[in-house]
């Protein structure tokens, strides 16, 4: 990771979300451990409210859909009756002697009249039939949604056991850095200072920013098409050539507040930082390609500093899901798929071909 970017201090004027500073951190390897740990558990805290709502909205779902299916079930068996007794009649011959009837009418009088007699018989099979393939085919698609719905919710369940066993973890170690400390009773208040002051006004800033880049990245196409030279062809085959520069302009011409907020373009990494008063933030991912279901270049968040403090993956991975700052070509040009990515020496280079 590159060091934070002290120099850049975001003014009231540029339209910085940044406003409070929060509590010093001491120069204190420990304490800095502390911090962390302190955040990570207020995270961990956090998920687990969330995936207790969304286990809860879960258990009534798989409970609707197993009552859903069992009633279909009862409904379907009478109709599964009827179906099977012209499946029989049909495998038993007895629906040749009306067939037989037909061909042997002597005269086309009778035969019309046969053949009416005939078509409504065949007609009715066929909807007695065709009513039992489509509630069966209902049926299963409840059950198998049902299966699925009880499958995510045994997933959330353990994920749930096991937020649980980290939070207890690590409040046991932080609990027992509080009592090896030689200040206790200060260091607890540090400690419950800063976690307010993370889920009160860090975490709001922190999405700020991610908010802002995804919605500016969502212009990034429009952008690149209308910079000559930054998108070039030969022959089936494009390249696409993003200076870091070039990205932190068209930044700052999306939102004031990229200002003094700057991207950059190392060996397979990219690195974003900026700062604000006594606030700083550090994000740092990478490209990767994807072809479903939109092809495009996905941006996975591999670091988060905020404050000097590294985020815990749980937030990682909460504001990746959250916020899409990935880039797709095919707003360029509909017919355009990534196939290769590298950033190095200050540039994103993006291969591109044609599919149609």
């Amino acid at each position: 990771m590159l060091p934070l970017t002290r120099a850049a201090q975001l003014s009231a004027s540029s339209g910085a979300s940044f406003s409070a500073p929060g509590p010093d951190i001491p120069d204190n390897a420990e304490t800095r451990k502390l911090l962390e740990q302190s955040l990570s558990s207020a995270e961990i805290e956090r998920e687990i409210i969330r995936i207790t709502a969304e286990q809860s909205v879960l258990e009534k779902k798989v409970n609707l859909l197993q009552k859903e299916a069992a009633d279909k079930e009862t409904a379907i068996s009478e109709q599964q009756e009827r179906a099977g007794a012209v499946i029989r009649a049909y495998y038993m011959g007895d629906r040749d002697g009306l067939l037989g009837a037909l061909l042997s009418a002597k005269s086309i009088g009778r035969l019309l009249a046969l053949y009416d007699y005939y078509e409504i018989i065949i007609g009715r099979d066929r909807d007695i039939l065709t009513q039992y393939k489509e509630q069966y085919k209902d049926l299963k698609s409840v059950i198998l949604t049902a299966q699925r719905s009880a499958q995510e919710l045994e997933q959330l369940k353990a994920s749930l056991t096991e937020q649980k066993i980290r939070v207890a973890a690590l409040n046991e170690e932080i609990e027992g850095g509080i009592r090896d400390s030689s200040d206790p009773e200060s260091l607890s208040a540090l400690l419950e200072e800063f976690t307010r002051y993370w889920e009160n006004i860090g975490l709001h800033e922190v999405k700020t920013y991610f908010k802002a880049l995804s919605a500016a990245m969502n212009h990034l196409p429009q952008f690149v098409q209308s910079h000559d030279g930054m998108l070039t062809r030969k022959g089936m085959t494009y390249h696409l050539a993003l200076k870091q520069e070039d990205l932190n302009d068209f930044l700052v011409s999306q939102n004031p507040l990229f200002k003094d907020f700057a991207f950059q373009f190392a060996d397979g990494q990219v690195t974003a930082s900026g700062t604000s008063g006594g606030l700083s933030l550090t994000l740092t991912g990478h490209y990767t390609i994807q072809e479903e279901p939109v092809s495009g270049l996905m941006f996975h968040v591999d670091n988060v500093v905020f404050n000097g403090l590294e985020l815990p993956d749980s937030t990682r991975e909460s504001l990746e899901e959250e916020f899409d700052l990935g880039f797709y070509p095919g707003k360029i040009v509909s017919f355009l798929h990534a196939t290769d990515v590298e950033s190095k020496d200050g540039v994103l280079h993006v291969k591109l071909s044609i599919s149609f």
